[in-house]
């Protein structure tokens, strides 16, 4: 498709919403869940409603339009004060798109990253007083003699933005890992001001058991100060032995972290191995399980460990994909602008190729839709913009605006 060709998209059902301390809509009207291919496994969930929910369909008519097709493997976006669009691509630039498509030049100054496999340039997030220091916050694979980590770096955009002064990594997940697998790569503000970080377990066998550990800073989300500090609060301070920036544990590879734009809980999503991609609402302190518990199998279809699903001590996900979504960057909808998908849930799916619609009541899915699944494409992450609209990015290099016809 052209840069900025038009994709027309209507579906008729009844009006959903979800919401957590306003007025609720109507409930949903039970239809067939979304996915109709049979499962990787026979395991049982742990409760009515944590996977193949009911399908929804959006009432209103809404659009998808291609802003532009000339992205390199872009990985992840934020929206700026004014309304543009700050973009990672995996190779290791930045780039800034208008809302009419126009790129930049790639933006100088960024520490080189391993780009190899899974790694490369990830999440970025400004500052909340971006508009008076110009600080911009991002996640990358860090190319080390004894391997490869998680690593976030800081820097100033230049008054010209052509340019990120003054970079420095404030933070490494160690340890390294000649591996090119499974670096997380998500980041966020909380409403204090620290930095929400996620950290993959690397992948491979060797280092999965680093996402029980506490000593380890793999197969976690972290939380960290501007200056990479761990913030005050964390849950494990104090604790000999843990590591004082860990905020939760127990994670495989998280690929989207959302704050519910009302409760203010922490939401994330982690690919699973083959199926058993999970989506969780994350609690301080709490251990989600992996490799110890999962719905998914080894990619060879050989069990993961012992094969066992549910444990005491170990959070359950509020939802899971079997077979395989392979979930990515996502958001919360505030807008007013499509009432019915206000606080909603929306997820890049790369091997589902598609955004995923979550309707969410009381902490549990109770719809699910899928979105520009005809466009075919590998969608890597999703924000919402200053106008309210709805922007996507794929790794063929789309840029997509998603809003109201």
């Amino acid at each position: 498709m052209a840069a900025g060709a038009l994709l027309a998209l209507s579906s008729c059902g009844e009006r959903q919403s979800q919401t957590a301390q306003s007025e609720r809509a109507a409930p949903p009207v039970a239809a067939a869940p979304v996915e109709s291919k049979a499962p990787n496994t026979a395991y049982r969930p742990a409760f009515p409603g944590q996977t193949r929910v009911a399908g929804v369909k959006s009432s209103t008519v809404y659009e998808g339009k291609v802003l532009t097709d000339g992205l390199e493997s872009p990985w992840g976006l934020t929206s700026m004060p004014d309304g543009r669009l700050l973009i990672t691509e995996k190779a290791g630039t930045m780039r800034i798109a208008s809302l009419a498509g126009e790129l930049s030049a790639p933006i100088t100054g960024i520490p080189s990253v391993s780009a190899d496999g899974q790694g490369g340039l990830l999440g970025v997030r400004l500052d909340p007083d971006f508009e008076q220091n110009r600080m911009v916050y991002w996640v990358f694979s860090e190319p080390l003699p004894e391997g490869t980590l998680t690593a976030v770096a800081k820097g100033r955009l230049s008054a010209d933005e052509t340019k990120i002064e003054g970079a420095r990594v404030i933070y490494r997940a160690t340890p390294a890992y000649e591996g090119t697998l499974h670096y997380g790569g998500r980041i966020l503000f909380d409403e204090g001001g620290n930095l929400l970080v996620s950290t993959g377990e690397r992948s491979d066998t060797l280092t999965r058991p680093q996402a029980q550990q506490l000593s380890s800073g793999l197969g976690k989300i972290v939380r960290i100060t501007k200056e990479g500090e761990p913030a005050r609060g964390n849950p494990f301070e104090g604790q000999e032995g843990a590591r004082p920036e860990i905020y939760s544990y127990g994670h495989r590879n998280v690929q989207g972290l959302a704050f519910h734009p009302e409760t203010g809980d922490l939401w994330e999503n982690e690919f699973g191995p083959r199926g058993g991609d999970e989506l969780n609402r994350i609690e301080a302190g709490k251990n989600y399980g992996w490799p110890t518990i999962t719905y998914g199998l080894e990619y060879s279809g050989e069990k993961v460990g012992e094969g066992i699903q549910q444990q005491e001590g170990l959070e359950q996900p509020v939802y899971y994909w079997d077979p395989s979504v392979s979930p990515s960057g996502m958001t919360f909808y505030s807008s007013d602008s499509i009432p019915e998908w206000k606080n909603n849930l929306f997820i890049g799916g790369l091997s589902g190729m598609h955004l995923v619609r979550l309707v969410l009541e009381e902490s549990k899915v109770v719809g699910e839709e899928r979105l520009l699944a005809g466009e075919k494409q590998r969608f890597r992450d999703i924000t919402q913009g200053q106008d309210g609209a709805l922007y996507a990015i794929t790794d063929q290099g789309r840029l997509y605006r998603v809003y109201k016809k």
